[in-house]
């Protein structure tokens, strides 16, 4: 069995920022625990490779937008003086970049079912409450796993949002807004 102790962590969110200097200093500040006050990305980089030079790490880049080949071939340079068995993970909701990113070795996740979905919902929106106190609890089921699709993130957002309401018609006020027809291709993210 492969050995899962790490010499090294870090995680960064990336997002859609495409600035090779700040991800490079955020990685070099999450192994560290110090801020990285170099301005230049190759010094920058010659910092991150000495502190990940024969040590096996974890990484973990969140959020990924970009596929740019340049982009990758210079964010990874200083991994190389890595051990083996060191591990790069990225997270993405855009399977163009996975692919781009890791040919044919990507895994996409699948949506949660619809109990799983409201289990994870529940947690967070009756937190210190009584669930059974809710008389409209299952009609709240149906719109709350319609609305996340089997998304986590979406679960925990909305769970969270509705935990500070405490009245069932501010529940039923945002599950029928308007905000949840916009159509799939919009600019806004949905929940």
């Amino acid at each position: 069995m492969e050995d899962f102790k790490f010499d090294a962590k870090a995680w960064v969110c990336v997002s859609n920022d495409s600035d090779i200097l700040r991800i490079s200093k955020a990685i070099i500040e999450s192994i560290t625990l110090s801020p990285c006050n170099l301005k230049d990305l190759n010094q920058v980089q010659l910092q991150l490779k000495r502190e990940i030079a024969d040590k096996k790490f974890l990484l973990v880049l969140d959020d990924i937008w970009s596929s740019d080949y340049q982009f990758w071939e210079t964010l990874k340079s200083p991994f190389m003086a890595g051990a083996s068995g060191s591990k790069i993970i990225v997270t993405t909701r855009d399977e163009n970049v996975a692919a781009r990113i890791t040919p044919g070795q990507y895994y996409r996740l699948k949506p949660l079912l619809d109990n799983e979905c409201w289990s994870l919902f529940v947690k967070l929106a009756f937190m210190g409450r009584d669930i059974n106190a809710c008389q409209k609890l299952e009609s709240f089921r149906e719109k709350v796993v319609d609305k996340c699709v089997g998304l986590p993130l979406a679960a925990r957002t909305l769970g969270s949002l509705l935990q500070l309401k405490k009245r069932e018609d501010e529940w039923e006020n945002i599950l029928n807004r308007k905000i949840w027809d916009l159509p799939n291709n919009s600019e806004i993210l949905s929940v």
